[in-house]
């Protein structure tokens, strides 16, 4: 079960209060104030490509060319608030870009190859995928630290030289501010499918080895993970209006339910039985007196598990189509409702 790259961006140039666009003179404070944001506005553009091209089902690993352009973008950001100059010998709100944009240099740079490599094995435990979120978390947080420290000196700065700011959001800032909701809502509403789609297939992988003791376990924790889960969608609102999310997840974890609640016991217990039978079967093969009431009482117990084969195989393959529908659905839900609401950037 795959899972897309849905790191939240957080770009303080594209979200900027900014004074009114005028004739460029930098010795007009207003001025100054927006040729700063012009020289990250590349760098912004290729921020919310990466960040569509992520969203929209292409993994971290896939999109690495796209994370090598907006380092380079960055960096030419960097060089053009570099040669800006000093404002009347007040070097705050450049340093301060300056150090916004380096911070950036680095998530792209250092933490995004962490994501990439602990996007290999994320999938490989609960334990490893709410790490690999939590990490996703902290550079989201790591970029809203940043934009606030600079937001800050900008306002000091428009204070200091009596400039009027603008609260207007350009329409990058209010498509990058739409996919991070996007992105922190449907993240949530997938731990708590991944969950319950690890584990069955934990327990489809016991199954199949026959290890019956790690298959209820497996089953226990299946059950466990479905009714939280489905306590907890209960609790959570429909996206501007729109359920589909929550309720694609509930038909999932419904089916996962079923399945832990009332199919896996049929199934399991087809095994004591063909252990039992295997038992029976070994001790009248080497039974070489056997009275009509030995054969009587084998022919009984063929005939019985034979029963138990054929009802293994029904609700085998009721629960392996219950498990296909459910898990493309979910599939197909999670897509649609990402194309929906992260709006697509080229």
């Amino acid at each position: 079960m795959n899972r897309s790259f849905t790191t939240i961006l957080i770009l303080a140039c594209a979200l900027f209060s900014t004074p009114p666009v005028t004739a460029q003179n930098l010795d007009n404070p207003g001025d100054y104030m927006t040729a700063m944001v012009k020289a990250r506005g590349d760098m912004d553009s290729k921020y919310m490509q990466y960040m569509s091209a992520a969203a929209h089902g292409r993994r971290a690993k896939k999109v690495e060319k796209l994370r090598l352009e907006v380092l380079d973008n960055i960096t030419n950001s960097r060089y053009k608030i570099s040669d800006l100059p000093i404002y009347k010998g007040d070097n705050s709100l450049r340093q301060s870009s300056i150090d916004y944009i380096q911070l950036c240099y680095t998530v792209f740079n250092e933490d995004y190859k962490k994501i990439v490599n602990m996007e290999e094995i994320a999938e490989q435990s609960v334990d490893e995928m709410q790490a690999y979120m939590l990490l996703q978390q902290k550079i989201d947080e790591k970029l809203q630290e940043g934009y606030a420290a600079l937001d800050k000196v900008t306002h000091t700065f428009a204070a200091k030289y009596n400039v009027t700011l603008t609260t207007e959001q350009s329409p990058l800032g209010a498509k990058l501010e739409e996919s991070g909701k996007v992105n922190t809502y449907s993240s949530t509403i997938y731990l708590i499918f991944f969950k319950c789609n690890w584990e069955d297939n934990q327990m489809v992988k016991a199954m199949n080895d026959q290890k019956v003791n790690d298959a209820e376990q497996a089953r226990n924790a299946l059950l466990s993970y479905a009714n939280q889960g489905l306590q907890a969608l209960d609790t959570v609102k429909p996206f501007e209006g729109d359920p589909s999310l929550v309720n694609a997840c509930k038909r999932a974890l419904t089916f996962y339910k079923q399945a832990a609640e009332k199919d896996m016991p049929k199934l399991t217990d087809y095994y004591v039985k063909k252990e039992e039978f295997e038992k029976l079967k070994k001790d009248f093969d080497a039974n070489s007196n056997r009275s009509q009431a030995d054969v009587n009482a084998y022919n009984k117990a063929v005939k019985d598990m034979n029963n138990a084969v054929n009802a293994f195989n029904q609700t085998n393959n009721k629960v392996n189509n219950g498990r296909n529908q459910a898990v493309n659905d979910w599939t197909n839900s999670e897509k649609e409702f990402q194309d929906q609401h992260i709006p697509h950037y080229k």
